[in-house]
C-alpha cells in the first residue's frame, strides 16, 4: 500500500491561483484500511482537514488552495505508509497525523507511530505522538531524563516499557520502580492493615503497568529474585544503585531533599527515567516540590534530558485532553486575578 498515495498531485487542475485538484486512487484491497470501517476514517480527515474531499468508488478527490491540497495529501501519504506496514489505522491515528504535520516538524508521522518499543501477545506498546517519540529516544540517549507532563500523556507507561526493553536485552540486570508515598487528602496512620498494605495502592499503579508488560505469573519469581522491585522512595536512601532501569514516579511530590536523594542514587551502567505532573502536587502546603525546582539546578548538565509534554500528548480519552486544557486555562485566569490557591495548583490524584 505504501506509494500509492502521491506525495505531489498526479491530477492537478488550475481553477484559479487560489484553487487547485489532485485525485489518486485508492487499491481495493487497502480501501477498508485507509478510509476506516464505516468510512470512520474519512470522516475524521473531512473533518479535520481544510481541503475538501470526496471518494467516489476507490478514487479520492482532493480540493482547495494549493497548499491545502497539498497538506492532505502529506496525510494520506502518511496514512497509506502506515497501512503499508501493516499499522492499524483508525480515527485517532487521523488524527495525531493532521497534529504532527501541522507542527511543521520533520519527523515522519508513520516514522513515529510504527515505532515498537515492546510487544507481548499480540499487542505492541509504542509512541503516539512525536513529544512522546522524542521523550522516547531521549531515554535512549542519556542517563538521566525527565517526563514532565499532565496525566495520560504515557510519561510513566514509556518509561516502564523502555525498562522492560532494557531487561529484556540484558542492558540491565534489574528494574527499580518507586514513587514517594504522600498522602491524598487522607493519612496513613488512619488506613488499615501492615506498612506495606498501607504503602501498596500508591504502588499500584507501578503494579497495573508491569502486568501490561510482563508475564503477570513470572512477576512474583522476579520479584523475589529481585530482577524488578517496586518500592516507596523512602526505601532509595542509602543505596547505590548499580546496572539497574531506575524509574522515580509521581516525582512532583517529592521535597527538594528527596529528589536530591534519589538523583545521587545512581550507579554505573544504570539509567535513570523521572516522571512527573507539576500541576498535581499533594506536598502539605507550603512545601517546595521537588520536581518544580530541579530544572533550574540542572539545566546545562551533560548527559541529562528535560522532555515535556503537554494536553497534545494525552493518549486517553479525547475529552481527557479538553480538561487539561480546561484546567490550565482556569488557574492561569486565578493567577492573573491574584486569587489563586496558596499556591498549590489544583490537581488530584491521576
Amino acid at each position: 500500500m505504501a506509494g500509492t498515495v502521491p506525495q505531489q498531485p498526479t491530477e492537478a487542475a488550475s481553477q484559479g491561483a487560489q484553487s487547485a485538484q489532485s485525485k489518486f486512487p485508492i487499491p481495493d484491497a487497502a480501501a477498508l484500511v485507509l478510509l476506516g470501517s464505516r468510512d470512520e476514517n474519512l470522516r475524521a480527515a473531512e473533518e479535520l482537514l481544510d481541503a475538501d474531499v470526496h471518494v467516489r468508488g476507490n478514487e479520492v478527490t482532493l480540493t482547495g488552495t494549493p497548499a491545502e491540497v497539498a497538506f492532505a495529501e502529506r496525510v494520506f501519504a502518511e496514512l497509506a505508509t502506515l497501512a503499508g506496514r501493516g499499522q492499524q489505522v483508525g480515527p485517532d491515528t487521523v488524527r495525531r497525523t493532521v497534529s504532527m504535520l501541522s507542527a511543521g516538524g520533520s519527523e515522519s508521522p508513520a516514522e513515529v507511530l510504527s515505532m515498537d518499543i515492546l510487544s507481548r501477545r499480540g499487542r505492541t506498546i509504542r509512541p503516539k505522538t512525536l513529544n512522546q517519540k522524542r521523550y522516547v529516544d531521549a531515554i535512549d540517549k542519556h542517563t538521566v531524563v525527565f517526563g514532565i507532563g499532565p496525566a495520560g500523556t504515557g510519561k510513566t507507561y514509556l518509561a516502564m516499557a523502555k525498562a522492560v526493553q532494557a531487561l529484556q536485552a540484558k542492558q540491565v540486570n534489574r528494574i527499580i520502580l518507586t514513587r514517594p508515598a504522600v498522602e491524598a487528602g487522607e493519612r496513613l496512620g488512619y488506613l488499615p492493615g501492615t506498612l506495606y498494605e498501607k504503602i501498596d495502592p500508591y504502588l499500584r499503579p507501578l503494579y497495573d503497568a508491569l502486568h501490561d508488560m510482563v508475564d503477570p505469573e513470572s512477576i512474583p519469581r522476579l520479584m523475589q529474585a529481585g530482577t524488578i522491585e517496586i518500592a516507596p522512595l523512602a526505601y532509595m536512601r542509602g543505596r547505590t544503585l548499580n546496572d539497574a532501569f531506575i524509574i522515580l514516579d509521581e516525582a512532583q511530590n517529592t521535597t527538594p531533599e528527596q529528589m536530591k536523594m534519589f538523583l545521587t542514587r545512581l550507579g554505573f551502567g544504570s539509567k535513570v527515567v523521572v516522571t512527573g505532573d507539576i500541576t498535581q502536587v499533594d506536598l502539605p502546603s507550603g512545601q517546595r516540590s521537588g520536581l518544580r525546582i530541579v530544572r533550574e539546578i540542572l539545566e546545562g548538565v551533560d548527559d541529562l534530558h528535560f522532555a515535556t509534554l503537554t494536553s497534545h500528548d494525552v493518549v486517553r480519552h479525547k475529552l481527557v485532553g479538553d480538561i487539561v486544557d480546561a484546567y490550565e486555562k482556569w488557574q492561569a485566569t486565578q493567577d492573573a486575578a491574584g486569587s489563586g490557591n496558596g499556591g498549590r495548583a489544583v490537581g488530584g490524584r491521576r
